[in-house]
């Protein structure tokens, strides 16, 4: 036979349909199973193998198209995650039935069929049998072929006590009794997906009444205790099931839809088909108390998961490394939705942070292209990134602006339509895409995701009447390796076809310009006088602008004010990441901040707040005093314009505003007067739950806890146990680690490995290790605990938790990290922990120059 490919099965055998029962014992912590699997043997074999992961296959046999049943022997082989099925004859080519009895553990580290846990309004412990498939965690659940490609049909049944509830992805079709209490809950056959999407949820739980969608029933299913707060997310889905139905064309291909809230959940959500699973607070919530980007949050990942019962479900990639494009459209859906269901939030404009995380990673030497080879488990983990989720959206809307919304749809139309049930390479819809449009679509495209990095493209005026444009890769040149240079990434870009969209004005006249720049440089003659040039009209594209200082001045003179929400954002944006690489300084950057005092949106001072809460970790002790100085003369006088309250008739995005300058005054700027209306509204919020707006609650928790005391954690504590709804719970939670006293931090510390969930937690130790005061503690307790915090954490999750590092800015610091690291590998995001690293080293320079400057 020959030599086996350690991470792809043979083809010799191919499922079509899989007859799946399961019986777990919530209270034991295991299940059992069976399941008879239609393949079609496409040559004799002697042997059958498929995915099985911590599974114990106690029986196993083939039953062939004649009705000869052929035993088979199981070998379990753990390194390669594979049964090894040696039958008792030869399977000739043809149908045949591959059956298997097996038993499993309801795991604590939520993959596979896993455990969840809860306590009850009376105080009693409750548990969920769950699931999560995605990547490759299906063959934890039952024997399968783990694998995209092998897209089957499924007929699932329960075997459960008759008190619980039990859904599955296909609707219920029968429920008969099953002896000792038990009931056997029959599903209906899926249509033909991949085993990444099969799902099964079982425990004390309660299910909305169905509301129906033009004909597919939608329901919410969730703890106990928390139906009030089902009706926003239902909303959010009934309104995106018809949206996305009308925008692809296609029906919504999945009978019916279950959004199901669990309270132990690895990742946001997971799009199964028809069963949507969902950590609580992406689901359940109380719109008046809520903040806009809570609501927002949880609007996006709603249609998010929505989007993919297409894109991704019906057309699925054919191997993990196109698992980009199914994050990166569902991702791009998502916003559009968002936009379409809250036209006011302007998503499109809130999304320029999401794009501004994706560059500042592909800035870095160790970026990726967005697509590259995926070869293990582990690989397809380490593709859950801003890579793929933030660069891969961005580059979508680029086309989308460049081609035009309605080229761009049909499309993808055309793509859905042209492979539905089936499985694509990324060039599939680029080839769709191209037969709509008319332009070359794969040519500007392959340059964008075969290769990592992105360009700035340098604009200059030749003459009176002619521009130049120059591409060069964008880099945080500061990030070098500090022990000398390492082998060269041979994925980072040098030259990109860059859709270009200019807006001028040409001898008193504005007018718009798209060109592809798809050379080094290139010269555009405008047939007269320059008057200014804006490079990047709309702030879509994935690329930064240098302009020569004549350019940049003239186009300072038009106006700031004159731009549009995200050319401002960009303009700032770009003038911020220059700083990190060393082309500018912290003084360069609060010089232009203090053109945006008068600034109105929300979009764009947030990312002021980050800027400067980036550089309020930078500049040394002896200049913290003017820096701040200088915020406060930039975000005072803005918070006092708007008031301390919200009118009536004030929109979402300006309450929102008001509690993002409450923050930047009384942390970065260190008002004393932000401080005390900070404190009085986090009493209030607490003396009497309703009275302040949302956006404020959350700025005060926020204030108080990186000003607090012992007296104001306890409070928090006290808070987060005793939270009404999913998004305070968290609320109170992440304040925790913001604050600056030992003792307190010590008691978050050991708290996360006892007592905050596991979902949790890692993204509660990576606030605390960004804290300005508290991080070199962090992560001398993380290194010290490193053992239990990969045993206790999910695997996803330790790379996230990793993302603190790049906060702590001291070199000492910094080289122990990367002492730690170089021993202690992170496999299933060894990418993203050297994106860490490396981000560390640019932080790191960044102070020291600042330093050397003497600070802003």
């Amino acid at each position: 036979m020959p030599e086996l490919d350690p991470y792809r099965l043979p083809t010799t055998v191919s499922p079509s349909r899989y007859t799946l029962e399961l019986e777990p014992d919530l209270d034991a912590a295991t299940f059992t199973g069976t399941v008879a699997i239609d393949v079609t043997v496409n040559e004799p074999v002697e042997q059958i193998v498929l995915n099985a992961l911590e599974l114990e296959i106690d029986e196993a046999w083939v039953e062939l198209g004649d009705g000869e049943r052929l035993e088979a022997t199981v070998t379990l082989d753990e390194p390669t995650e594979r049964a090894h099925l040696s039958l008792s004859g030869s399977a000739p080519a043809g149908p045949a039935v591959l059956h298997a009895r097996f038993r499993g553990i309801l795991n604590d580290k939520l993959s596979g069929f896993y455990r969840s846990t809860f306590v009850g309004d009376d105080g009693s412990p409750n548990v969920i049998a769950t699931t999560q498939m995605e990547a490759t965690y299906a063959r934890k659940a039952f024997p399968c072929w783990d694998e995209p490609a092998a897209k089957a049909t499924f007929v699932v049944s329960l075997v459960v006590p008759e008190e619980l509830v039990a859904v599955s992805n296909g609707a219920e079709v029968s429920r008969e009794p099953a002896g000792a209490g038990k009931v056997r809950v029959s599903y209906a056959e899926t249509m033909k997906m991949s085993t990444y999407l099969v799902a099964f949820v079982v425990g004390p739980m309660e299910i909305t009444d169905p509301i129906d969608v033009d004909g597919t029933p939608l329901r919410l299913v969730c703890p106990p205790g928390k139906k009030h707060l089902a009706p926003y997310a239902l909303d959010v889905a009934a309104a995106c099931l018809r949206w996305f139905t009308e925008y692809y064309g296609i029906g919504y291909p999945g009978g019916k839809m279950d959004l199901i809230a669990v309270p132990d959940f690895a990742f946001g959500a997971m799009e199964n088909t028809g069963c949507i699973t969902f950590r609580e607070v992406l689901l359940l919530v109380d719109p008046e108390s809520a903040t806009t980007p809570e609501l927002m949050a949880l609007t996006d990942v709603v249609n998010h998961e929505i989007a993919h019962m297409w894109f991704g479900n019906l057309v699925t990639m054919g191997w993990w490394e196109g698992i980009w494009l199914n994050e990166a459209f569902a991702t791009f859906m998502e916003t559009k939705a968002t936009e379409a269901y809250r036209p006011g939030w302007q998503r499109w404009v809130e999304f320029g942070l999401s794009r501004s995380q994706a560059m500042e990673v592909d800035a870095l030497d160790s970026t990726r292209p967005i697509e590259f080879p995926v070869v293990s488990p582990d690989d397809a983990e380490g593709m859950f990134d801003v890579l793929t989720y933030e660069k891969g959206c961005a580059v979508l809307r680029m086309l989308e602006q460049y081609l035009g919304e309605d080229r761009f749809r049909d499309g993808i139309r055309l793509y859905l339509a042209s492979h539905a049930y089936g499985n694509t390479q990324t060039t599939d819809l680029w080839d769709a895409i191209e037969a709509a449009a008319g332009e070359p679509v794969r040519k500007i495209m392959d340059s964008w995701i075969y290769q990592g990095g992105y360009p700035i493209v340098g604009v200059e005026q030749l003459g009176d009447t002619s521009l130049r444009l120059r591409q060069e890769r964008f880099r945080l040149s500061a990030a070098t390796a500090p022990d000398g240079p390492e082998t060269p990434n041979p994925g980072l870009g040098d030259e990109w076809i860059v859709p270009v969209v200019l807006r001028m004005s040409v001898d008193g006249v504005e007018r718009t310009e798209r060109l592809l720049l798809d050379a080094p440089e290139s010269d555009l003659d405008l047939g007269g006088h320059v008057d200014w040039v804006l490079v990047n009209e709309g702030g879509h594209g994935f690329y930064r602008v240098r302009y020569s200082g004549a350019l940049r001045s003239a186009l300072v003179a038009h106006g700031v004010g004159s731009l549009d929400i995200l050319e401002r954002y960009c303009l700032l944006d770009d003038t911020f990441a220059s700083v990190q690489a060393g082309a500018a300084s912290a003084a360069d950057f609060l010089g232009l901040a203090r053109a945006y005092a008068d600034e109105t949106d929300v979009a764009v001072w947030k990312r002021l707040s980050d800027s400067l809460g980036y550089l309020d970790r930078s500049v040394p002790d002896s200049k913290r005093d003017g820096f701040a100085s200088t915020v406060r003369a930039i975000a005072a006088p803005a918070l006092r314009r708007l008031g301390s309250s919200p009118s009536t008739d004030e929109d979402d995005r300006t309450r929102e505003l008001r509690g993002v300058l409450l923050i930047v005054a009384a942390l970065y700027g260190t008002d004393k007067d932000a401080v005390a209306e900070a404190r009085r509204l986090r009493e209030a919020a607490i003396a009497e739950p309703g009275s302040i707006d949302p956006a404020l609650v959350a700025a005060a928790a926020r204030v108080v806890s990186e000003t607090g005391d012992v007296s104001d954690f306890e409070r928090g504590l006290e808070r987060y146990h005793a939270a009404a709804t999913p998004q305070e719970e968290m609320r109170e939670l992440y304040s925790l680690g913001r604050y600056r006293d030992d003792a307190v931090m010590d008691r978050v510390l050991e708290l996360s490995l006892t007592e905050f969930r596991t979902q949790n937690a890692p993204y509660l130790l990576r606030i605390a290790l960004q804290n300005r005061e508290q991080g070199p503690r962090v992560w001398r307790w993380v290194r010290q605990n490193w053992d239990a915090v990969n045993e206790r954490f999910p695997s996803n999750s330790i790379v996230r938790l990793l993302d603190g590092i790049a906060a702590l800015d001291d070199e000492k610091v910094a080289a122990d990290v990367r002492a730690f690291f170089a021993e202690h590998p992170v496999p299933q995001g060894a990418q993203q922990l050297a994106q860490h690293l490396e981000r560390q080293q640019v932080a790191v320079a960044v102070r020291q120059r600042e330093a050397a400057a003497g600070g802003a």
